[in-house]
């Protein structure tokens, strides 16, 4: 209860006229004899209906402003801790010119979205462009609705809207200095026309005052103190908790299974089968349900993929290396055989990188209720619009007649997006449960083995150099698993999938290579396998990084010259590419003395619209591998939020250590690494110093979330290689016979 002291009326302000209303009469009493004998006067409110408190209101579907000036800032992209419900709110507030602190956020759902003919647009939230491609007609939105309050304002003072400036949601007629809140005209405003977003100027960033300035995120203190309920804390009266077993192998069938001989148990309410390969337990509590499934007899159809492993899956990889058919060579520049056959020198190597895992720190789950007429969910989504179609058409019923709410997110990275099985599982459990809430929770090790993993891949790189050390020729082949493939076979042209070659693209924009080779040949070889495959945070940009940036020490070291050197020698053409390697160079101090036994790796790369590059400072003690010090440059053309910039690239630091570490192979058709005891991931104390330099050109809109994760690893594994005098090829980095501490 929130308790305060109210200060004393002054004599005679109480006043029991018999035209007030008897409530407000009755209030005033309490509070008036509660002071008159010395009490506590509590913080009561008690309505009146003759004092009726006013009611927010909706200038546009961007933005409300409550009567005390409170603006509530509707955000349709997910929260799964980027920051972007924060950044959002900040583009709408810079446009709308009101209090920043005064800013509060609302999730739209997807069914109010579907209501409003999709007002609010895309809600996916992936690949790095919750802020990039929603960026300008949110702040279109609340330009708009400033416009409309300055509008609400010169009708309410019968003067021109020219007339007026605004600041911090405060009006001021600047002739006379008289001056009107934003929650005094807000309900006059929600009446106007709103303007043509065509006529609409935006500010400029160079002009920004509330966004592009180092902002505090506006869930922070919740998290912090618990209040944040996540998919996974939702509670509904009447709730009943499923837990789900799938086959171990991927592609197997559910044959049977004997329920009577869990039905008897406390608490249980069911056991159901989900769909053709999985069967759940249903009870009144989750350990009821995990438990009683631990103990349920059931026989698999584990199909052809049982004899499945890692080293068979390596070798069909290896021979996509040097195969001649089922495989397109998306660039070739030049005469990569005749450069290669006449270079002084020659090098060539293959590196492989494995299955990793999401290992969100919140597992899939799902609470659904259906009904004949009604199907809800609430979910932790990357993209709740698929949420709802995936509810819609598991129970049969149309997209009105359901809604997904979408609390925040205890991690996504590409798991919780277009891939919605847990929303299907938990929509066909409870369908066999009408009207009861049903929350469906994945183990730790049934989220780790039917995880889309990323994608398993090799790649064979071969360098030419002429007598004076300069690149002349460079092939590289990734011999890997396509994610379309799996999850997007429409994206697949002619059985070419250029997605798996992000960060070699000849375009510029998105993931770009940024070196110019007079003979270049980049070719990709589709080896799909039964393992499920999908969005990895950096998806393909983190094995594609890891394959050249590593490559080109190798070709630098062999034509005798400094890595950086080398790849400024490559980089005409490409400013923006140059530009965050040389600022990460000269914050590193690249070529001043380290400390006895610490060595210096460098690499650079472009994905998700942004530029990034790192340095890392590493040393070695027998197999043990200690990352000091990283720098990472980004270039985002326009930095939103620096303190959330800096976040998300130290975040990227963190999984770009579990690339080095983690790893999830395969045998018997079963992933084998099923929980934290056997999946490392990166702990506080491997994190190194990090420091982060901002490089901003305000020309355009790159990502944030995962474009410095590509840069990470190898730029550990060069300095790596610095120290021990030979490179490494393999992860996890235990192939290698190292561990990181």
């Amino acid at each position: 209860m929130n308790l305060k002291t109210t200060t004393p009326a002054p004599a005679g302000a109480v006043n029991d006229s018999h035209d007030a209303a008897p409530d407000a009469r009755r209030r005033r009493f309490l509070v008036a004899s509660g002071l008159g004998a010395g009490g506590l006067a509590l913080g009561f409110h008690l309505p009146s209906r003759a004092q009726s408190a006013p009611a927010a209101a909706e200038v546009n579907a961007w933005v409300v402003v409550q009567p005390d000036d409170t603006c509530v800032i509707r955000v349709a992209r997910a929260e799964m801790g980027q920051g972007t419900h924060t950044g959002l709110a900040m583009l709408v507030a810079e446009e709308l010119e009101c209090d920043w602190s005064r800013v509060k956020v609302e999730p739209v759902t997807p069914g109010q979205n579907l209501a409003r003919k999709r007002v609010w647009r895309n809600m996916s939230t992936g690949g790095s462009r919750g802020i990039r491609e929603s960026q300008e007609y949110v702040r279109q939105g609340g330009a708009a609705a400033r416009i409309m309050l300055l509008q609400a304002a010169a009708g309410q003072w019968s003067v021109p809207v020219s007339e007026l400036a605004v600041d911090k949601g405060v009006i001021t007629h600047r002739p006379s200095g008289r001056q009107l809140r934003y929650g005094q005209v807000a309900a006059s405003a929600s009446r106007l026309t709103p303007p043509d977003p065509k006529s609409i100027t935006l500010k400029s960033p160079r002009d920004w005052k509330i966004a592009g300035k180092p902002t505090r995120r506006l869930d922070t203190a919740q998290k912090v103190n618990g209040q944040t309920k996540y998919g996974i804390d939702t509670a509904l009266p009447g709730m009943l908790y499923a837990a789900i077993l799938d086959c171990p192998v991927h592609g197997g069938r559910l044959v049977s299974f004997d329920a009577d001989k869990v039905r008897s148990r406390r608490g249980v309410q069911g056991v159901v089968r989900v769909d053709a390969s999985s069967v759940a337990v249903v009870a009144d509590s989750w350990w009821r349900a995990k438990t009683a499934l631990a103990e349920l007899p059931v026989v698999w159809n584990e199909g052809p993929n049982a004899g499945e492993s890692s080293a068979a899956i390596a070798e069909r990889l290896k021979a996509g290396l040097t195969a001649t058919q089922e495989v397109f060579a998306d660039r070739s520049v030049g005469n990569v055989p005749e450069a290669l056959a006449r270079s002084a020198r020659r090098v060539e190597a293959v590196y492989s990188t494995p299955f990793v895992s999401h290992a969100c720190m919140e597992p899939m789950n799902c609470t659904a209720r259906v009904s004949a007429d009604r199907a809800e969910v609430w979910v932790s989504s990357q993209n709740a619009e698929a949420s709802l179609a995936a509810l819609a058409a598991e129970t049969g019923l149309p997209l009105e007649k359901c809604e997904a709410w979408n609390p925040p997110l205890g991690g996504g990275f590409g798991r919780r997006g277009g891939t919605q099985d847990f929303v299907r599982q938990a929509a066909a459990i409870a369908k066999q449960f009408p009207g009861k809430p049903v929350k469906l929770i994945w183990s730790r090790e049934e989220d780790m083995s039917h995880d889309f993993f990323r994608p398993i891949g090799q790649c064979r790189l071969q360098a030419g150099l002429d007598d004076k050390g300069n690149l002349q020729a460079l092939a590289l082949r990734v011999s890997g698993q396509s994610i379309n493939a799996y999850l997007a076979p429409h994206n697949i042209v002619d059985g070419k999938d250029r997605r798996q070659l992000q960060g070699y693209y000849a375009e510029p924009g998105d993931a770009q290579l940024g070196y110019t080779v007079p003979n270049l040949l980049v070719e990709y070889a589709m080896r799909n396998t039964s393992v499920p495959v999908g969005p990895w945070r950096g998806v393909n940009t983190n094995q594609n990084g890891i394959y050249l940036e590593c490559f080109i020490d190798e070709v630098a070291k062999a034509a005798g010259r400094d890595p950086l050197e080398f790849r400024r020698s490559l980089m005409a053409g490409y400013p923006k590419h140059l530009g965050v390697l040389n600022a990460a160079a000269d914050k590193a101090g690249w070529g001043r003395p380290l400390p006895a036994g610490v060595f210096r790796g460098i690499a650079q790369f472009m994905g998700y619209g942004s530029y990034s590059a790192a340095v890392a400072e590493v040393s070695l003690d027998g197999d043990a591998v200690t990352v000091h010090r990283l720098v990472l440059s980004t270039n985002c053309g326009h930095a939103l939020n620096p303190d959330q910039i800096a976040a998300q690239v130290e975040g990227s630091v963190a999984y770009g250590f579990d690339s080095l570490m983690s790893e999830s192979s395969v045998a018997n058709g079963r992933i084998v690494e099923r929980n934290f005891d056997t999946y490392p991931i990166c702990r506080m104390a491997q994190m190194p110093r990090i420091e982060t330099v901002i490089v901003q050109t305000y020309d355009f809109w790159g990502g944030v979330g995962e474009p410095t994760i590509c840069v990470v690893a190898p730029a550990v594994m060069n300095a790596i290689a610095a120290a021990r005098g030979k490179p490494v090829r393999s992860l996890p980095l235990k192939y290698e016979g190292l561990r990181l501490v």
